[in-house]
């Protein structure tokens, strides 16, 4: 199908820009939905064919008005950290169901819902538990949905290389939690944006759960020696056992609950939760039965290909270049 309208809910977010700019060569009007909108620098495209809208997923009416009209919606908010009202229940769970009722109503013709590699009911983390009941509640209220489960999506603005790029600046050794032995398996930012419209242009993908993941798996040890050698820098890589680092996630996220305003006021979010703690020990690698990037005629790209691109940023000058450059 060509869409004519389509509604993205957290189309201004990381992996929002890119399922964004993947509609603009349909000539669509595309929504971006947010609680904050912002004005879309990832989505060019014809003047005014990316509106920012102002839309909160808990809100009941300003949904259904985000939706109206819409023949495509996209939903991809979700959280790592609970923050007051905004639980993970709240947010993985009612505003799934929210927006799939809200799209069933005002007629919308397919619906793509974005949840992650690990969904489980079964999962010791609240985090996937809820992801697998906002999975179920979506398929309640809109049985055609289309799920989407990625594993790790990194790009120039992602939040996983970026932020452990950041702290191999200053630290002098990174965490490897549980010994580093959890697997990814990354996917880029642009293949599942490109994966998004892949699925609108295909009606067989309809009611189908697609796991994406790129062409290699690594453990996280393998991630960060990828990473402190694309920034040329040695850094000591310390093995934490599960339990420490469930103590030490737990005094990390304290300064949030004893006062969020305060500790806003230096971060947006712990570094460590104890939730991700739990989520650090299954893999994060898609199903050997599920269908992926390769069932829509899409070729995975590898980090080594785009982690160059923008890691740069983070590169220590060699001892060759220093003396080059007469440092």
């Amino acid at each position: 199908m060509i869409p004519r309208i389509v509604t993205v809910f957290g189309g201004s977010g990381f992996i929002g820009r890119y399922v964004v700019r993947s509609f603009v060569p349909t000539r669509a009007s595309i929504l971006s939905a947010a609680r904050r909108p912002r004005h879309g620098e990832f989505a060019p495209g014809e003047p005014g064919q990316v509106v920012p809208i102002r839309a909160d997923v808990t809100d009941d009416a300003a949904v259904a008005a985000a939706v109206s009209g819409a023949d495509v919606v996209v939903n991809l908010v979700g959280i790592l950290f609970e923050r007051g009202r905004r639980s993970f229940h709240a947010m993985h769970v009612e505003a799934a169901r929210r927006v799939a009722r809200a799209a069933a109503e005002a007629g919308a013709k397919r619906l793509i819902h974005f949840s992650a590699l690990g969904a489980s009911l079964r999962s010791p983390s609240e985090y996937a538990r809820t992801k697998a009941e906002g999975e179920r509640a979506v398929r309640e209220a809109f049985p055609d949905a289309t799920i989407v489960r990625p594993s790790v999506v990194f790009g120039p603005e992602d939040d996983f290389f970026n932020r452990f790029a950041r702290m191999a600046r200053l630290a002098p050794a990174l965490p490897l939690i549980g010994g580093g032995h959890t697997r990814f398996q990354p996917v880029y930012a642009a293949d599942v944006g490109a994966a998004v419209a892949r699925m609108i242009e295909r009606d067989g993908t309809r009611g189908q759960t697609f796991e994406l993941g790129g062409p290699h798996v690594y453990s996280f040890r393998e991630l960060m020696q990828m990473l402190l050698a694309e920034t040329c820098r040695r850094r000591l890589l310390v093995p934490v056992p599960f339990a420490a680092a469930s103590v030490g996630a737990w005094f990390a996220e304290l300064p949030f609950k004893l006062v969020p305003p305060i500790a806003y006021w230096f971060a947006s979010a712990p570094p460590l939760t104890c939730d991700q703690v739990k989520l650090l020990r299954a893999d994060n690698v898609v199903s050997a039965d599920a269908p992926g990037l390769d069932a829509l005629g899409l070729a995975p790209t590898s980090c080594e290909v785009i982690l160059p691109t923008y890691l740069h940023r983070y590169r220590r000058a060699t001892a060759a270049e220093r003396l080059e450059d007469g440092r």
